[in-house]
């Protein structure tokens, strides 16, 4: 391959991950690329090993944009898959671990894969649940099985490597998904315009430069931490992934490669404040600490800036898109109340409940518009229509699902969610899927669910149970029951009887007086 030089090649206004890939392998073939704690690849090997996934793929039939799914916990072999699938010109589908069989069935299905690479453990909950699957074919990313091959015995042989698939911009990069208020998985599909803007911008966040080392300790199916893995792909970097995040290994790991940069969501970096040895680890070499997905205190911000080195950045969107924005906590210390400013080309509005747009200033519903917003939801249509709006020249916004308002400074405060969203370790829950759950319970007449404070997970769901006429509710069975068949990630902390939900004149449930409330108890 031709030498290129990273830095000139990321100016372009589009680009493909593959030159990038390759460019690494020949400036640096022997720098560490990938480290999970048990393998170890370095830029030149990384090349090989993608391009052997890439080439079988497209052996076995893969279509330009047809989606690849990707099933298991976060490893070098995972990040190679989906760096795999990329640079073969289909999509990578990374679907969350903690949804149920049922649920990652329907996603499998939605995205039009013929492949899954999956693991052990998955299979088996798979196969032990009885749930029937779409016929994808199954590759084995950690060891062989009777019925599916091992990615190192089914990948292309040493030295093969893949044929253009001649992608562009509006081509789909990768498909993330976020379950639905109603439990319909949706396909948030993101273009390869879209990845390529997060990847340029990456060397004004520090990537790139000499000894650039980024520790992963979100799962890579997180959108927000692809945003920053791809970041770290493009400038050559090493990225460290950890399969679990520990507080004590997370610091180790962090002292021994001397990482520079991370990305954690609020919880995380609770239990890191709270860690009773976390002063007695050397994290000097941060350069750049990243955090989102989750309310994130100004208190804690502040505990963050004061005790770990390098810059604080909160970073406020969602993966859909639309805005982005940026609060610089250590350079902005009056402003930790608030999620910062429109970054990078985005713009942010208000809009009132008729969909009219307001005065700056003046709280309402957050819209916005940028160069990283999402293609559409797949399969969706009418959801991707919902969550647009336009304005009078008919340019689309995305519908951010908060309530907030700008101040004279361009900062944006949140007030609070449109939705009633609870976010639990940077997790996105929609009450209405444990509602329903609760609800196709013996006994149980009517239920509500709201997000309570959490300190280890930032929140949690709550929920409140009516029971039928004459009948008792032993609530710790019913509980155990319910979160038998909801994701782990999902799972109801607490249930409480209530005689009758509180309820608006039109039937609607009232959970602001739930939360109410739960917070008169609590005093």
């Amino acid at each position: 391959m031709t030498k290129i030089d990273p830095y000139r090649y990321l100016e372009q206004p589009f680009g493909h991950l593959a030159d990038l890939i390759g460019a690494h392998a020949v400036n640096q073939p022997d720098r560490i690329a990938l480290d999970d704690g048990e393998e170890r690849l370095t830029w030149a090997e990384t090349a090989s090993q993608v391009n052997r996934i890439a080439a079988q793929l497209q052996a076995d039939g893969l279509q330009k944009g047809q989606a690849v799914s990707i099933l298991g916990t976060t490893t070098i072999r995972y990040a190679l898959v989906y760096l795999g699938a990329i640079i073969a010109g289909g999509c990578a589908a990374p679907l969350t671990t903690s949804a149920t069989p049922k649920q990652l069935a329907a996603m499998m299905a939605d995205s039009g894969a013929d492949h899954l690479f999956i693991d052990t453990a998955k299979r088996a909950e798979l196969l032990d649940s009885g749930t029937p699957l779409p016929g994808l074919k199954h590759v084995m990313m950690d060891a062989a099985d009777d019925d599916a091959p091992l990615l190192f015995d089914w990948m292309a042989e040493e030295g093969a490597a893949p044929n253009d698939p001649g992608v562009g911009p509006q081509d789909p990069y990768n498909i993330i998904y976020s379950s639905g208020t109603t439990g319909t998985p949706k396909g948030i599909v993101h273009s390869r315009q879209m990845r390529w803007y997060q990847m340029a911008v990456g060397e004004n966040s520090g990537y790139g430069k000499p000894g650039q080392v980024s520790l992963f300790s979100t799962p890579l199916y997180s959108n927000t931490t692809l945003g920053i893995f791809v970041s770290t792909v493009a400038y050559g970097g090493t990225a460290i992934l950890m399969r679990k995040f520990d507080c004590q290994r997370w610091l180790e790991l962090a002292q021994e490669h001397r990482a520079t940069h991370t990305m954690l969501v609020p919880v995380q970096y609770q239990r890191l404040m709270d860690f009773d040895g976390f002063d007695d680890y050397d994290l000097s070499a941060f350069t750049h600490k990243y955090c989102t997905s989750a309310p994130f205190s100004a208190e804690l911000k502040e505990e963050v800036v004061r005790r770990m080195p390098g810059m604080l950045i909160e970073v406020y969107s969602m993966t859909e898109g639309g805005v982005v924005c940026i609060l610089m906590a250590h350079a902005h210390p009056d402003k930790l109340h608030t999620v910062g400013i429109a970054w990078g080309g985005s713009e942010v509005i208000t809009i009132d409940e008729d969909l009219k747009r307001l005065p700056s200033g003046e709280m309402g519903e957050l819209v916005g518009r940028s160069q990283t917003m999402m293609s559409g939801y797949q399969n969706q249509p009418g959801k991707t229509e919902e969550a647009s709006w336009y304005d009078d020249n008919g340019d689309r916004w995305q519908r951010m699902g908060d309530i907030g308002k700008v101040d004279e400074d361009g900062f944006i405060t949140l007030m609070g969610r449109s939705k009633d969203m609870i976010i639990s370790g940077g997790f996105n829950i929609y009450p209405r899927d444990l509602e329903e759950a609760l609800m196709e319970q013996p006994s149980v007449a009517d239920a509500a669910v709201i997000g309570v404070a959490s300190r280890q997970w930032g929140e949690t769901p709550l929920g409140f149970v009516v029971p039928e006429a004459g009948e008792e509710l032993d609530l710790e069975t019913l509980k155990a029951a319910t979160n038998a068949g909801l994701g782990k990630t999902q799972r109801l902390s607490e249930l409480r009887l209530i005689d009758e939900l509180p309820r608006s004149h039109i039937g609607k449930i009232l959970k602001t007086n739930l939360r109410d409330l739960v917070e008169k108890e609590s005093v």
